[in-house]
C-alpha cells in the first residue's frame, strides 16, 4: 500500500478553469502517482511470474502450456481485478476526495447506521490485514531486488540478507526526515522503472511474437481443466501480480482520480503486460528452464544497471508502504480504533507528510524478523498473498454497501457486480490461504495482533465511557444547582475537556471539592471525528450555551486532520465568544486504570485495553494545548 493524504493536491485539477494549468497539473500529478500508487505493483514482476511457473510445474521446468496459461491468468486479473475492478468502480467510491478501506468504512458505516456495527467489524478486519501487508511489502520486495545479484555472481549469496537488513535498516531511519524532499525524485526513477522493463519485455516479444496468443482466455481455461489441483496453488502465486491494487484506491485524496488512471492506462498497465509477456517468451526460448527471468533476460551490460534500478524501485515501494501505514493509523486514531498514538508533521505545507515513531519502530522490527527468518523472496512469497486477498475482499464487501446505499444501483445489479468481484476474490483468497503453514500464518499474526488490539480498544472505550457516565452528575442539573448558590468565582476561563458533554467532567468535579472555586466562564469542550476526511471551518465549531457560567462547546475535525484545539478555538471568535488563550485554563483528567472482574470484559482483555491506554500519547501534546495553560487532574477508575 502506498501514501493517503489530504485531498488538497488533488482539487486544482478538477477545478481549474486554464486548461493549460490542468494539463501541467494532471501531468505532475500522474508522475508522482506512478512512484507513490504503482510502486508495489510495478515491482511484482521481478518475482510474480517465477513464482507461478514454479507453482505450476513443480520444478524448474515449465512446458508450453504451463507458460501460455500463467501468463493468460496475469494479464485478465491485471485487467479485470486493476482496470475493471479498481479504476472503474471503486474509484467512484470516494469518501469527499479521499479513498482507502477506512474512508470506505466511515462511507458505508454513515450510510448504514442499522449494521454500524458490523460495519465497523468488516472495516477493522480490513485495516488489520493491511498491517499484514505493509510488514510484508518490503520485506519481499527489497529482499527480491537484492537477491538479483545472484545472477551477476552466485558468489554474492551469503551477503542477500545482511545487505538488505542495512537497506531496510537506512529506509527506516530516515523516515523521521520526511518524505517531501524524497518524494520528488520517486516519479522519475519509477517512471525509468516501467519504461526499462517494458523495453526489456519488448525486445524478447519481438524475438518470440507467439507469445503474444497468451491474451487469449482460453489457454486459462485448458490450463484449469489439465491440472486443477497444480492449478489451484498457482492462482496463489499468480495473485503476487496484482499485489499494490489496493494503493490506486488508498492514495485517491492525494493525487485524484484522473491520473491514477491515465498513469495506469498509458505507462504501468502497457508496460507491466509488456515485461510479464516478455519473460514468458524468454523462458520458452530457454526449453522451459524457470530460473530467474526477470533478470537473466537482461543480458550483457543491461544487468547491473538492472539490478540498481530494481532495488531503487523496490524501496520507493517499502517507502510508499510505510507512509500509508502512518496514514492508516492516523485514521484508526481519529476514529478511536486505536489509542492516541505521537504524530509528528514532517512538513509545513502538506498535513499528510506525518512520522509516528512508534509504529515505525515496531514496523521494522517485524519487518527485520521476516527478512531474516525466511530469507529468501520465494519463501516469503507464501506469506504474502492471503493479507492482501482479504483486504480485497473487505474492499469488496463495502463497496456493495455503497452501490446499494449511496449509488442506489437496482440490488439485482449490485448483486451481480459483487458477485462477479467477490468470486475472484474469494477465489484467489482460498488459493492463498492453504499457504497457512508454508509462511501464512506470518501475515496472519500480524493482521490478528492489530484485530485483537483495535477490538480491544473499542470494546474498553465504550465500557469506560458507559461507567464514566452512570458515575457522573448530569451537566444541565449541576449548572442550574452552582447557578443558583455561586461557589467563589475567580476570573478567565476553564476550559474542562471532556468525551461526554451532556455529564459534569471528572476534572470539574474534582476543581470544585478541592479549590471551591469556580471560573467566570466555564467552556465543556469535546472533540468529535466526523466521517470524512475533512471538515471545512464553516462546520468546524458548535457553541451552545447553558447559562451565564457554562458554555458546551464542539470541535469537529475529519479523521484525516490532526486535531489542533487552540487553532480551532479561534474560530469561536466569530460565533461572539472573545476566546484569548493566555487568560484559558485547560483541564485534563487523567485516568489511572485498574482492572475489575465486573467490566464485562475477560480479564486478559482489561489488562491489555489498560496496556493501550498507558501506551496512547499525552492529550495536552496530542491536541497540541500550550503547555503552561494545562492543569491535569487525577482520577482511578476501575474498568
Amino acid at each position: 500500500m502506498a501514501l493517503t493524504n489530504t485531498g488538497s493536491e488533488a482539487e486544482p485539477v478538477e477545478q481549474s478553469s486554464h486548461p493549460e494549468i490542468e494539463q501541467h497539473s494532471t501531468k505532475v500529478l500522474m508522475l508522482g502517482a506512478l512512484g507513490v500508487v504503482y510502486g508495489d505493483i510495478g515491482t511484482s514482476p521481478i518475482y510474480a511470474f517465477r513464482e507461478a511457473l514454479v507453482a505450476s510445474s513443480g520444478g524448474e521446468v515449465a512446458d508450453r502450456g504451463d507458460i501460455l496459461g500463467v501468463l493468460s491468468l496475469i494479464i485478465w486479473s491485471l485487467t479485470i481485478i486493476v482496470t475493471i475492478k479498481y479504476i472503474m468502480f471503486v474509484l467512484r467510491a470516494d469518501n469527499r476526495g479521499e479513498g482507502g478501506v477506512l474512508s470506505l468504512m466511515a462511507l458505508a458505516r454513515g450510510s448504514f447506521p442499522a449494521r454500524s456495527a458490523l460495519i465497523l467489524a468488516i472495516g477493522i478486519v480490513g485495516a488489520s490485514l493491511f498491517f499484514g501487508d505493509a510488514v510484508i511489502t518490503p520485506a519481499i520486495s527489497v529482499l527480491s531486488a537484492v537477491e538479483g545479484m545472484n545472477v551477476v555472481t552466485p558468489a554474492f549469496q551469503p551477503y542477500v540478507v545482511p545487505l538488505t537488513l542495512v537497506i531496510l535498516a537506512i529506509l527506516f531511519s530516515v523516515q523521521r526526515f520526511g518524505t517531501g524532499g524524497v518524494a520528488l525524485i520517486f516519479g522519475p526513477i519509477t517512471a525509468v522503472w516501467f519504461l526499462a522493463i517494458g523495453l526489456s519485455g519488448l525486445n524478447h516479444i519481438i524475438a518470440d511474437p507467439e507469445i503474444l496468443w497468451a491474451v487469449s482466455p482460453h489457454y486459462i481455461v485448458a490450463f484449469l481443466i489439465n491440472s486443477p489441483d497444480v492449478a489451484f496453488v498457482t492462482i496463489g502465486a499468480i495473485f503476487l501480480a496484482v499485489t499494490g491494487a489496493e494503493a490506486l484506491y488508498a492514495d485517491l485524496g492525494h493525487f485524484g482520480r484522473k491520473p491514477i488512471v491515465l498513469a495506469w492506462l498509458a505507462i504501468v498497465f502497457p508496460c507491466l503486460l509488456l515485461n510479464y509477456a516478455g519473460q514468458g517468451a524468454f523462458v520458452l526460448a530457454k526449453n522451459g528452464v524457470v530460473g530467474h527471468p526477470f533478470f537473466e533476460m537482461n543480458e550483457g551490460w543491461t544487468l547491473i544497471p538492472m539490478v540498481v534500478l530494481a532495488t531503487a524501485a523496490t524501496v520507493i515501494a517499502s517507502q510508499a508502504v510505510i507512509s500509508g501505514a502512518f496514514s492508516l493509523t492516523r485514521q484508526a486514531v481519529q476514529l478511536n480504533m486505536l489509542p492516541r498514538l505521537e504524530i509528528l508533521h514532517t512538513s509545513e505545507r502538506q498535513s499528510g507528510q506525518i512520522y509516528m515513531p512508534r509504529v515505525n519502530l515496531l514496523l521494522a522490527l517485524v519487518v527485520m524478523l521476516l527478512v531474516v527468518g525466511f530469507g529468501e523472496s520465494s519463501k516469503l512469497a507464501s506469506a504474502y498473498g492471503i493479507s492482501v486477498t482479504g483486504n480485497m475482499l473487505v474492499t469488496t464487501v463495502l463497496l456493495f454497501v455503497v452501490m446499494t446505499r449511496i449509488w442506489k444501483w437496482r440490488l439485482w445489479v449490485a448483486v451481480a457486480m459483487t458477485a462477479v468481484f467477490g468470486f475472484i476474490d474469494v477465489g484467489f483468497f482460498a488459493s492463498n490461504i492453504v499457504k497457512v503453514f508454508e509462511g501464512g500464518w506470518a501475515s496472519l499474526a500480524v493482521a490478528f495482533t492489530i484485530v485483537l488490539a483495535m477490538w480491544t480498544w473499542v470494546r474498553g472505550s465504550r465500557y469506560l465511557f458507559d461507567k464514566t457516565r452512570r458515575n457522573e452528575i448530569p451537566l444541565d442539573f449541576l449548572a442550574g444547582n452552582l447557578l443558583k448558590k455561586k461557589p467563589q468565582l475567580v476570573s478567565g476561563t476553564a476550559v474542562f475537556l471532556t468525551s461526554d458533554p451532556q455529564s459534569a467532567p471528572t476534572a470539574l468535579m474534582h476543581s470544585l471539592k478541592h479549590y471551591k472555586v469556580l471560573h467566570e466562564q466555564n467552556v465543556i469542550l469535546s472533540v468529535v471525528t466526523a466521517p470524512q476526511p475533512l471538515v471545512p471551518d464553516s462546520e468546524r465549531v458548535k457553541m451552545e450555551t447553558v447559562n451565564e457560567l457554562f458554555m458546551r462547546v464542539t470541535l469537529t475535525f475529519g479523521y484525516m486532520e490532526q486535531p489542533n484545539i487552540p487553532r480551532a478555538l479561534a474560530i469561536c471568535r466569530k460565533q461572539g465568544w472573545k476566546f484569548d488563550i493566555m487568560t484559558t485554563s485547560f483541564f485534563l483528567s487523567r485516568r489511572s486504570l485498574k482492572a475489575s472482574p465486573n467490566s464485562g470484559m475477560p480479564v486478559w482483555q482489561d489488562k491489555l485495553f489498560i496496556g493501550l491506554a498507558r501506551t496512547a500519547a499525552d492529550a495536552t501534546e496530542y491536541f497540541q494545548i500550550p503547555t503552561g495553560r494545562v492543569v491535569e487532574i487525577g482520577t482511578q477508575v476501575a474498568i
